[in-house]
């Protein structure tokens, strides 16, 4: 049975939502349903349901700004509307389906089965990953995992020159100069990339120590092979002199 959360100002909107759920009582169960945008923010944050009706017109935080507010986005979202000039709007900012209120029951049922379908190939891809991760972790030749933009991404430690942090994003820096962006804080980072090759030197970098050419102890910087200069903080100089 599939778990959903209903979201729309209107009480009488969610009310009559629910009862066209509720007759499809062996599909769906409503395990929660909010007229106020930050409290179903709130609660999503901490619940993960196999689906989300969410309405557009919304005082203060419409449909769209929720989904950009959604911090997670583990679960198909499905736009009510009673204005058909947001479909394409809706489809565009990823959401699986769209339902003009009133809404018909054959199309709610009709979204329901995308929902089964889209619910069991992110189930696929996410058991595919997982084999994928574990196969990586035993060879004897191990790479290095990322996971960004709904890929993996499998590098070479020779690959990479340099993490920069942004926040609660990083970007890794590549030798043959792409960037990759990762919804990943550098600590995470860390934690991925080898301890014997890899080293934060500062708050906001990570260098692989394999690269750096030259390193001015009284400028606290380092210089890669690639001509980058990275600076090295106060804090980190004496463990990263140890190291060398």
């Amino acid at each position: 049975m599939l778990e959903a959360v209903l979201v729309d100002d209107e009480s009488k909107a969610l009310e009559s939502l629910r009862w066209e759920l509720t007759n499809l009582s062996n599909e769906v169960k409503v395990v929660a349903s909010f007229t106020d945008a930050h409290e179903a923010l709130l609660y999503l944050d901490h619940n993960t349901p196999d689906c989300l009706f969410l309405d557009i017109e919304m005082p203060i935080m419409d449909g769209f700004q929720f989904m950009k507010n959604l911090k997670n986005k583990d679960f198909p979202v499905i736009i009510t509307t009673a204005y058909n000039q947001y479909a394409l709007k809706a489809l565009k900012n990823q959401a699986i389906d769209y339902l003009l209120k009133p809404i018909d029951s054959d199309d709610l049922y009709e979204t329901i089965s995308k929902i089964k379908k889209y619910n069991e190939k992110h189930q696929t891809a996410e058991k595919l990953e997982q084999i994928l991760l574990n196969f990586n972790s035993k060879s004897l030749d191990k790479k290095i995992t990322i996971s960004t933009d709904g890929k993996l991404l499998f590098l070479e430690s020779e690959e990479i020159l340099y993490a920069e942090s942004d926040g609660n994003y990083s970007t890794l820096f590549l030798e043959d100069g792409q960037k990759i962006l990762l919804t990943k804080k550098l600590k995470e980072v860390n934690q991925l990339l080898p301890s014997d090759s890899f080293f934060r030197i500062h708050n906001s970098y990570i260098v692989n120590l394999g690269k750096i050419k030259e390193f001015l102890k009284t400028d606290g910087y380092v210089i890669l092979k690639t001509n980058h200069k990275i600076p090295v903080s106060r804090q980190k100089k004496s463990d990263f002199l140890d190291l060398l």
